[in-house]
């Protein structure tokens, strides 16, 4: 669980990276999960964004995600949500 400095200083870092992820119409499944989960591991940092043709919104979708990858969700703005999960092997600093 981030606190709220924490949650900030990742937010910022957020703030210029690009999405790398965006879920359409064909919403969640076990393959998304899983590269969700391999994103995680080599970025620790992700941006995600849920298009209009999802039947998901941005903020289900967010918990969703960060709920099968045990990610923490740092922010959701519109349709798109940043999470953030501690590497394994690296760690970036907050």
């Amino acid at each position: 669980m981030l606190n709220s400095k924490q949650r900030a200083a990742l937010r910022g870092m957020a703030n210029t990276m690009d999405t790398i992820f965006q879920i359409g119409k064909d919403g969640l499944g076990e393959s998304f999960y899983r590269q969700v989960d391999e994103a995680l591991e080599a970025r620790e940092l992700i941006k995600l964004r849920v298009l209009e043709s999802s039947m998901l919104g941005a903020r289900e979708a967010a918990a969703d995600i960060a709920a099968h990858c045990n990610a923490d969700v740092v922010q959701v703005i519109g349709s798109r949500f940043v999470l953030y999960r501690p590497s394994k092997e690296k760690k970036i600093t907050i």
